[in-house]
């Protein structure tokens, strides 16, 4: 049973400066613990939680304890709960959340329980971001076109979402239109100290998307988490997490003159990469500090992810209030949130002497040696000088296929593509860009590279530079602030000119809605085998993830989004060769039409005013016509429509009892899948357009939809029958049972058939067989994906073994009940010699109660060999979940009754 708080003794009230009070908090300074003034900042977060929560039956004292003595406690991977201040959704992940909240209301009803526990108890942020298909581009009105086409595709998931945030407490839903949810985040959702009942505390979240990490550039602790683990906070449930280590990152110095954010973020990732920082915290310090704007800091601690921490944090400091200021924080807020950190002693001030925090590891960063760059062509962490580009890029073409490679034969690498664009010859190339993006929340939240992309287009408008036709741009803001700063520094007519019109308002190209290119040009991209290339403002580049025509894409930052189109393809030299031509036949180069840092500066200083980002956040809480008109029910229960192919009730509570059904092994398990190293979440199951020969497709056709509706995985994320057929259905996945053939297939072993892999999967699930995959290093990378556990558990899959796994993705195949193990050190799939054609099992104790977190387990197989592997259950916590078939069965057996 739940006790009273032992930490009430420091329980203080804090005190406004002109008399009253702003609410009561915790002291941390009144433990009078030396450790605590050694703590990083994040960690201090942690701590405050866990005090804050301490009942003695979630969070415990010795909990507490652990955090005080994180210098000697993160070492040894202890466990501690977390229990995060509020969720954040999106709607890929909205929607499957709300579908399994309704779900599980329904089980409840079935099993006696009251329906209405099932509600959450602290806030969530949804933000309806990840429905525009860039369809329409370099138009005028595009915006409202793309708006009236996602409403025909999305109107019954947009309507089930705007159910939820009726029939469910605490859920506060932004309309389409509002903005990525990351810079919504930024601008306006962000509290960094929350007064919730008069109660003072930090701000922390955890999201269904893995850059919720850019609030860390705000000083909030915040990260990804599948959807199963959003879900169960939610519901009040703490989180189990191993305490981190966290990496101190020291910034020097300042950046050169013209270069970007961007760059600075693509060689911190790169940076991080190296050191290896899966697991961890990042958290960043030194005078270099000082030099960033919090833009520049949330576009670094967005890309946490990319370079394999779970937070990229930046304590709060005087530009964290400033920014508070310019975006239209109140006056009020920002002295509470001032007043309570320092109080507490988690405000940084550069003018007082700083104690020094002790940190698991370091790394330093002198910003003047940052150089421009970009990463690809198919991996994040895979920066390029821009002065080496064209040279890597030829490296590239020669290299096998791989991360860095395309086996071009040299004799095709001149190859010419002719081809007629609406009656006008074409020519591509290998290398020329026929995709260009100024998208995603990475960089469309920093007006200096915003207004710095506006800045080039002015420059190439002046020398009459032009991009070519069928080359297909666009801009998608971040939110509508960033259109109120571009009109009012009199700068998107150029981007306009130049084909970058603004086409909505959330992700787009950066995860998969680029939307169709023209077909002329498709043609010719595949009918002749070219590299087509794909530059966005990204923050992920894997491969078959912009368009499965681009094979080469390259994250930069938004001027050189507009750079690269200009010049028409990836294979140049900046310094050396021109990037067009005038109108006058002078020959323009790089140099010409790139600002100097003082001049985006400026415009930023004149452009960007806080009555913008006011105007802009209390037009969306009216909605728009489109939403308004949207008519739901207003009951509790949802009514599932079993024709729908949006919104399905999916099977997990089926033939539910009260009883775990306690841990399960595998027993001569087929392998339905052999994979090398780097298998993401997108090879797992896509958010791109479904194509049109896959299962999924074969589906929705027999089901009465018409190609041109079938919309993306992402939008159908609420419909398991679809989901399950688009696992694994990425048409770059290697699966080496093919032998070097890429595709979604696998072959069946016991008929050596080559079938889809849903089609696979079906087969042994029929004839009662149990199956696993067999992957490398880095299994799961990528966006947290609830799909990508969802969709193996619904294939029949029990068991993943493999070298490593991205921390989010191997809990969230815990949650669904598969078990994740690792070949021990200096193996792997190769050096055992395992083909994926022998069958494998695993015994695992039949009592949770056996089994210890990270223990280790023989896998046999009947080919006579066997390896030992470790079992990736890290927690206790975890260990429940397996035990009782997953977490949210685990949430529902606990609300019910007793703990089992």
């Amino acid at each position: 049973m739940a006790a009273e708080n032992a930490f009430n003794t420091i329980l203080k009230t804090l005190e406004k400066p002109d008399g009253g009070e702003f609410g009561k908090y915790y002291c941390l300074p009144a433990l009078n613990d030396p450790r605590i003034d050694k703590l990083p900042y994040c960690i201090k977060i942690l701590l405050e939680s866990a005090i804050r929560n301490c009942d003695e039956f979630q969070v415990k004292s010795k909990d507490v304890e652990k955090i005080i003595d994180w210098e000697n406690t993160s070492p040894k991977q202890v466990e501690i709960p977390f229990m995060p201040a509020r969720v954040l959704l999106q709607d890929a992940t909205g929607v499957p959340a709300v579908v399994d909240l309704a779900c599980m209301r329904d089980a409840m009803n079935k099993l006696g329980g009251d329906s209405n526990k099932i509600n959450p108890l602290v806030p969530v942020d949804l933000v309806i971001d990840h429905s525009v298909q860039v369809d329409v581009a370099r138009y005028e009105n595009a915006v409202q076109a793309n708006m009236e086409l996602e409403f025909q595709r999305n109107k019954e998931r947009f309507a089930f979402l705007k159910w939820g945030s009726n029939a469910f407490d605490n859920m506060l839903v932004f309309p389409p239109g509002s903005g990525i949810v990351h810079q919504v985040n930024l601008e306006c959702l962000g509290r960094v100290v929350f007064n919730r009942n008069g109660m003072l505390y930090p701000d922390s979240v955890v999201g269904t998307d893995s850059h919720t990490t850019m609030i860390n550039g705000l000083g909030v602790a915040g990260w990804g988490v599948g959807g199963i683990e959003a879900e169960a906070a939610m519901l009040g449930q703490p989180m189990s997490m191993v305490l981190p280590g966290v990496v101190g990152f020291k910034l020097l110095r300042k950046l050169r003159d013209g270069v970007t954010a961007t760059d600075l973020v693509l060689t911190v990732t790169q940076m991080l990469r190296k050191h290896g920082v899966v697991g961890k915290f990042v958290e960043f310090y030194g005078e270099g500090m000082g030099e960033l704007s919090l833009a520049d800091r949330a576009t670094i601690a967005n890309m946490s992810p990319d370079y394999g921490a779970t937070m990229g944090f930046f304590p709060v400091d005087h530009l964290t209030l400033q920014y508070l200021q310019l975006t239209g924080r109140s006056d009020e807020t920002i002295a509470m949130i001032e007043s309570y950190l320092r109080t507490n002693k988690m405000f940084v001030d550069y003018n007082e002497p700083q104690i020094e925090k002790v940190y698991s590891s370091y790394l330093e960063l002198k910003l003047e040696d940052v150089e421009p760059c970009i990463s690809g062509p198919k991996r994040p962490h895979d920066r390029v000088p821009l002065q080496e580009m064209k040279a890597d890029w030829h490296a590239c073409l020669d290299n096998r296929v791989g991360f860095k490679g395309f086996a071009i034969p040299k004799e095709s690498q001149n190859k010419v593509a002719k081809f007629s664009f609406h009656g006008t010859p074409a020519e591509l190339r290998h290398g020329d860009v026929v995709i260009a993006a100024i998208t995603s929340c990475t960089n469309t939240s920093n007006p200096s590279v915003m207004l710095g992309a506006a800045v080039v287009a002015k420059k190439a408008c002046e020398l009459e530079l032009e991009v070519k036709p069928w080359i297909k741009t666009s801009l998608a803001p971040g939110s509508g602030v960033v259109t109120r700063y571009l009109q009012k520094s009199g700068l998107q007519k150029y981007l306009n000119q130049l084909g970058f019109h603004i086409v909505g308002y959330g992700c787009t190209t950066c995860i998969g809605n680029s939307g169709d290119i023209d077909e002329s040009v498709a043609s010719a991209i595949s009918e002749n085998d070219m590299v087509a290339a794909a530059v966005l403002s990204g923050n992920r580049n894997f491969e078959g993830r912009v368009h499965p025509l681009t094979r080469a894409n390259y994250l930069a930052s938004p001027p050189l989004v507009v750079a690269y189109p200009l010049a028409g393809t990836v294979d140049i030299d900046f310094e050396k060769e021109p990037i067009g031509k005038g109108k006058d036949g002078k020959e323009i180069f790089f140099r010409d039409i790139w600002p100097s840092s003082e001049e985006v500066a400026n415009v930023v200083q004149s452009s960007v005013l806080p009555d913008m980002f006011k105007a802009t956040y209390q037009a969306i809480t009216k909605g728009n016509p489109m939403w308004n008109e949207l008519s739901v029910p207003s009951s509790n229960l949802y009514a599932w429509d079993s024709t729908s192919t949006y919104i399905h009730k999916p099977p997990y509570f089926k033939d539910m009892t009260m009883s775990p059904p306690g841990p399960h092994g595998v027993k001569d398990a087929y392998c339905l899948l052999n994979f090398g190293d780097s298998i993401t979440t997108d090879h797992v199951s896509p958010a791109g357009s479904i194509h049109k020969d896959s299962p999924a497709a074969k589906f929705l056709l027999e089901h009465g939809v018409d190609r041109r509706d079938f919309n993306s995985y992402g939008s159908r994320r609420g419909n398991d029958e679809v989901m399950a057929r688009g696992t694994f259905a990425n048409i770059r996945l290697v699966n080496k049972l093919l032998e070097g053939e890429v595709g979604p297939k696998t072959i069946h072993i016991p008929t050596g058939e080559k079938l889809s892999v849903y089609d696979a999967a079906m087969r042994y699930n029929t004839a009662g067989q149990d199956t696993i995959i067999l992957a490398g290093a880095e299994y799961g990378s990528g966006s947290s994906r609830d799909w990508a556990a969802k969709g193996p558990m619904m294939l029949g899959i029990k068991a993943v073994i493999a070298k490593s796994f991205e921390q989010i993705h191997r809990s969230n195949l815990v949650g669904m009940g598969i078990i994740p193990l690792c070949f021990k050190p200096g193996d792997d799939a190769d050096t055992l010699g395992l083909t994926g054609h022998e069958r494998y099992t695993i015994n695992l104790p039949n009592s949770v109660s056996e089994i210890r977190p990270g223990q280790d387990v023989t896998v046999a197989t009947d080919t006579s060999k066997s390896f030992s592997c470790t079992v990736r259950f890290d927690t206790e916590v975890e260990l429940a979940y397996f035990n009782h078939g997953g977490i949210l069965q685990y949430v529902i057996r606990n609300l019910i009754g007793p703990k089992q």
